[in-house]
């Protein structure tokens, strides 16, 4: 899989302008895909080498989740032996060659009841996985039914114990999201990585705000709403934003290092449809020994007390 890395809005315009052509025979394939399979009631396959089931496999496509024109590729191409879609199957891509995660590297993921986080379980037995659940669980406890809750402004881990950690479309449903972005950098360890995947607008320098909370508790809307899966709430869970490139230098102030925009698509391993992003950063050591010094000045203010 080739992975273009790009960091920034200036960067995305040279790279965009330079595959014009690439990107226009990947649609032109993608659409007669689409137009091939257009009865919507029944299911066709793709062939592909599915990385997670490492081997070759018959990915399986339909109409789910799509816009009634076109066929939802980021969610779809499920894999038969591993029940992984698309985006699923690339972030354990990137998981296992950019992120270079080891069996024995402590990792945190934003979810726990997911076929994802299942597979994962086989692969790293020690991940740690939670939900964010909405009835009084502190973070780091678990629900009557066994699941975690965390939540990802208040994260229950220590600081710079966690080797890495992975959230897939849950960032843009969190209203202080910059919040929840310093609770991870907290979290990691020195050179600890973060890998994410969220809406995210590669033709945006700034970041779109869907919704937001008024002091009274009730949602302000200032787009149409959009509300997208979610494993826990069968009514589905608000998105309050789509980032832009904006986001990408939040970050860097905030003392993640080596922050770009993974940007990757794969006729080989059934990556297809628009070019798929996740963001890759790292947390720095400088940070690292800042967050080092706070939590010695605590336990030592802690101890006087």
């Amino acid at each position: 899989m080739i992975v273009n890395k790009i960091h920034n809005h200036e960067q995305y315009t040279e790279y965009a302008t330079d595959q014009v052509e690439v990107f226009k025979q990947r649609y032109l394939e993608t659409l007669e895909l689409e137009q091939i399979n257009s009865n919507k009631d029944l299911t066709f396959t793709f062939k592909g080498y599915s990385i997670p089931a490492n081997k070759e496999v018959d990915f399986l496509v339909d109409w789910q989740h799509s816009d009634g024109v076109n066929i939802n590729w980021r969610e779809r191409l499920v894999c038969p032996e591993t029940q992984l879609c698309n985006r699923l199957r690339a972030s354990y891509h990137l998981m296992i060659d950019h992120v270079e995660v080891k069996p024995e590297d402590c990792i945190y993921i934003t979810e726990q009841v997911t076929p994802f986080y299942r597979f994962l379980k086989q692969k790293f037995p020690d991940i740690i996985g939670s939900e964010y659940i909405e009835s009084g669980v502190a973070s780091g406890q678990k629900s009557e039914q066994g699941v975690r809750h965390e939540d990802l402004t208040d994260l229950s881990f220590k600081t710079n114990s966690i080797d890495h950690i992975f959230s897939f479309d849950v960032l843009e449903h969190v209203p202080n999201y910059n919040r929840a972005l310093k609770e991870c950098l907290r979290v990691l360890k020195p050179n600890g990585s973060i890998l994410m995947s969220f809406p995210f607008d590669c033709q945006a320098e700034k970041n779109l705000v869907r919704a937001s909370i008024k002091k009274d508790g009730s949602i302000e809307h200032h787009v149409e709403p959009e509300y997208h899966g979610d494993p826990t709430n069968d009514s589905g869970i608000l998105s309050f934003y789509t980032f832009g490139w904006e986001l990408l230098d939040e970050m860097r102030k905030m003392g993640f290092k080596d922050v770009y925009v993974a940007s990757y698509w794969s006729h080989e391993f059934g990556y297809l449809g628009p070019e798929q992003v996740s963001i890759i950063a790292k947390k720095s050591k400088l940070r690292g020994f800042i967050h080092m010094l706070k939590g010695m000045l605590t336990d030592a203010l802690n101890y006087f007390k």
